[in-house]
């Protein structure tokens, strides 16, 4: 009851205008940023901290979004103020997410790389760090599944094709496509882009797994190393 209190009178600090549930029904979910609406899921914060406080400690701890998402139930109660009922409700809430993800994906068919990026320009583009991502296919050019495979400037020695196509493997996967963002806006490919996309395209020739594009997100725009003649 105590812990109520005290939380109760810190959020008296917060302008009402500027709570993340007023500013949700105010200006809609889609304006808010992560930690606003990671704070709406955690309802409330401990004492001397707000829940978007809490919040943005948690994206501090696990690095961005993505961290936070993958985290395990033990991980999540190992922060100060998350306890197992924080940490579940947490959970829950990424995997509904992963559903949804997954079940969107599930229905779309590649056939040309603007398909590419019609699914994932919304996702990438206003990320402010480069996120390399595959997303993998069946026989039909399905796509059955997606995964950030690292967080940071694109390099080979970062970007090796072990990690890239161990999930493919798993999944049994036909073939996949590669896509990293450009937090500047310009998705011109560099030097960097071309020669990770030729190192990537002879590993998958070799296990058998088909590197059907490598796609750079600028701001809504982006350019098809398939289309440029590099694939």
């Amino acid at each position: 009851m105590a812990q109520k209190a005290c939380n109760k009178i810190h959020m008296k600090n917060v302008p009402y205008y500027d709570r993340p549930r007023e500013r949700l029904l105010r200006e809609g979910a889609g304006f808010l940023s992560d930690a606003e609406l990671i704070a709406i899921m955690l309802r409330t914060g401990r004492e001397r901290e707000t829940a978007l406080g809490l919040a943005q400690r948690l994206l501090a701890t696990f690095g961005d979004i993505g961290g936070l998402a993958q985290a395990s139930h033990a991980e999540l109660t190992t922060i100060k103020g998350i306890g197992p009922v924080k940490a579940v409700g947490l959970l829950a809430s990424f995997e509904l997410g992963r559903r949804v993800m997954k079940s969107s994906h599930e229905r779309t068919t590649i056939r040309l790389p603007r398909d590419v990026a019609n699914l994932m320009l919304p996702e990438m583009k206003h990320l402010t760090q480069e996120h390399f991502v595959c997303l993998f296919l069946n026989t039909k050019n399905h796509v059955i599944g997606k995964q950030t495979i690292f967080v940071g400037s694109l390099d080979a020695s970062i970007v090796h094709p072990r990690e890239v196509f161990k999930e493919a493997i798993r999944r049994s996967s036909a073939s996949i496509i590669c896509l990293h963002n450009h937090p500047s806006g310009d998705p011109t490919p560099s030097r960097e882009d071309i020669a990770v996309t030729r190192t990537l395209q002879e590993a998958g020739d070799l296990i058998g797994i088909t590197l059907l594009d490598h796609v750079i997100i600028g701001d809504d725009s982006y350019v098809s190393l398939k289309e440029q003649g590099y694939i």
